[in-house]
């Protein structure tokens, strides 16, 4: 059921130069699905609010957390300056960008920032050991612009059902990685059965878009084997 309630920060991580998590202090569980998202909103400006991913996953008890690139609105501005026992106004949980119903082997391709909602849910595939054969193909500009790195290191060490390959613009020494831009090529070299998978898309809309364009038309991938989401929590 969607509610709207007060929550106090618990804690701000910087996660790269110009991407921080907020977790916000809950009690008891956590409700809502792996994938989901809130409306954020200052309580004492009803015009600053956006609508951002849960990064944190159902599984992670005692906060909920949201990521998002800090830029120079006017929301983010605030966001900035967040300080412990802050709060925020919290409407959730919102969308259905979920695993629901779903099972056996998944692809996600993303970019930047849109990778909030895929963190949260690998994080759940692993914790719970629903056993699902999972694929991410994560595109950012350099190494240094990768969100939640070390998370997905670390989940890749621990689920041997995980495989993470990253995209990147520049390319970097001793960092394995693709360099350009997610095309039909490298999703067949990275997802090489990619016609027996559901693919999860999430990123800025004009990526979103590009990639939903070549899965359908490059790669004859079902259209009901796509599941997308725009994001625009910038």
């Amino acid at each position: 059921m969607v509610q709207e309630v007060e929550l106090k920060v618990k804690e701000v991580i910087q996660r790269t130069y110009n991407v921080k998590s907020v977790r916000l202090e809950i009690t008891g569980k956590p409700d809502y699905i792996a994938g989901q998202f809130l409306c954020v909103r200052f309580k004492d400006d009803l015009n600053l609010k956006r609508y951002l991913s849960l990064s944190s996953s159902p599984t992670e008890s005692g906060y909920i957390e949201f990521t998002k690139k800090i830029t120079q609105s006017g929301f983010s501005c605030r966001l900035n300056n967040l300080k412990l026992g802050d709060t925020l106004m919290v409407k959730y949980p919102l969308g259905k960008f979920t695993l629901e119903g779903l099972s056996g082997k998944i692809a996600f391709l993303s970019g930047g920032i849109g990778i909030t909602p895929i963190r949260s849910i690998i994080k759940y595939a692993i914790d719970t050991q629903c056993g699902l054969d999972m694929i991410l193909v994560y595109s950012n500009r350099s190494v240094r612009d990768i969100v939640f790195k070390e998370d997905f290191d670390q989940m890749q060490k621990k689920c041997s059902k995980l495989k993470v390959s990253h995209v990147l613009c520049e390319a970097e020494p001793d960092f394995k990685c693709t360099v350009g831009l997610i095309n039909a090529q490298i999703v067949k070299n990275e997802v090489p059965d990619y016609l027996m998978r559901k693919f999860f898309l999430c990123g800025p809309p004009l990526m979103v878009e590009a990639m939903k364009k070549i899965l359908l038309e490059e790669l004859a991938v079902l259209e009901v084997n796509i599941i997308t989401e725009n994001f625009v929590g910038y």
